[in-house]
C-alpha cells in the first residue's frame, strides 16, 4: 500500500499527466495506491478570475466562506479530471472528499504560531472503513482534502497533512509527496542544502528554520510517520522520472525513514 499526494503545482508543469501511467501500471500489477490531490495554483486562478484575494499564512491559506466555495469547486474539479484520466488508461478510479463516509473528523486550527487561519481545519482521526471497501474492490481511490465538522462547516485540509495523517492510518509502505522542488532542503532553494535521506527525529529538527512553504510538507511527513506509515519521500513532481524511481524505491528526492 503506498499514498501519492500530487500537488497543485506538479499538476500545473507535468507533462501529459505522464505520472498516471506509472501509478495505473503500479495498481495493475496488484498493489494498492491511493492518490491524494491539492489545487493550489488552480485554486489562486479561480479566486482571481472572481475577484477574490489571496492570503497565506504561515504557510496556510486563510479560508473565509467565499473562498471555500471556490477551495471546493476547484478540487472537486480536479478530482474528476484524475478519474476520467485514469479511466483512460484501465483503471476504476473513484473520487472523494474528507467528508464521503467520514473519512476525516477535523476541528479547526490556527497557524503554527497560533495566528486565524478562518474555515482551515486539521485531520483529528481517519476511519478508513469507506477506502478499505473500495481498495478490496478494485478501485483506486482519489481523495480530496476538503472536509467538514460534525455540524456542517465546510473545512479546508492541507493536502499534505490530509495524505500523511491518511498514510499513517492505512499502516503505508510509504508515502510520497510530489512537489514543484526536488526534495526538503535545510536552506532553500540552495541546491547543495538538498537532503537525500534522514531520520524523523531529525526534519523535525529542522522544522523551525524551513521556509513557509515546506512547513506543511515536513509537518505531513513526521505526521505521517508518527501515525503509522513506514516511510515518506518527497520528490518533484514535475516529471514522471522521480516518482519512477520512488516506486522503485530508488534514491530520489528526500527519503525520511521511522527508526
Amino acid at each position: 500500500m503506498i499514498v501519492v499526494k500530487f500537488g497543485g503545482n506538479a499538476l500545473a508543469q507535468s507533462s501529459e499527466n505522464s505520472w498516471l501511467d506509472l501509478v495505473a501500471a503500479y495498481q495493475k500489477s496488484g498493489k494498492n495506491v491511493v492518490i491524494v490531490h491539492g489545487g493550489g495554483p488552480q485554486i489562486d486562478e479561480e479566486l482571481s478570475l472572481h475577484g477574490i484575494s489571496r492570503h497565506f499564512v504561515e504557510g496556510f491559506r486563510f479560508t473565509d466562506a467565499e473562498t471555500m466555495n471556490v477551495v471546493e469547486m476547484v478540487l472537486v474539479s480536479i478530482a474528476q479530471g484524475l478519474v476520467r484520466d485514469l479511466r483512460a488508461r484501465g483503471v476504476k478510479a473513484v473520487s472523494v472528499s474528507g467528508s464521503d463516509g467520514g473519512l476525516f473528523e477535523v476541528s479547526k486550527r490556527k497557524s503554527p504560531s497560533g495566528l486565524e487561519l478562518g474555515q482551515v481545519g486539521e485531520v483529528r482521526s481517519v476511519d478508513i472503513k469507506l477506502l478499505e471497501a473500495l481498495l478490496a474492490e478494485g478501485f483506486l481511490p482519489i481523495v480530496s482534502s476538503v472536509s467538514s465538522t460534525s455540524d456542517g462547516l465546510g473545512i479546508n485540509v492541507n493536502a499534505d497533512l490530509a495524505a500523511g495523517a491518511l498514510a499513517g492510518a492505512l499502516s503505508a509502505e510509504k508515502v510520497i509527496f510530489m512537489t514543484d522542488v526536488k526534495g526538503i532542503y535545510r536552506k532553500f532553494p540552495e541546491e547543495s542544502s538538498l537532503i537525500n535521506v534522514c531520520s524523523k527525529e531529525e526534519i523535525a529538527q529542522l522544522l523551525p528554520n524551513l521556509s513557509e512553504g515546506m512547513i506543511p510538507k515536513v509537518e505531513a511527513v513526521i505526521q505521517a510517520l508518527n501515525l503509522g506509515a513506514k516511510g515518506a519521500q518527497v520528490i518533484d513532481g514535475r516529471t514522471a522520472e522521480a516518482l519512477s524511481r520512488a516506486l522503485n524505491d530508488e534514491p530520489v528526492g528526500t527519503l525520511v525513514h521511522n527508526d
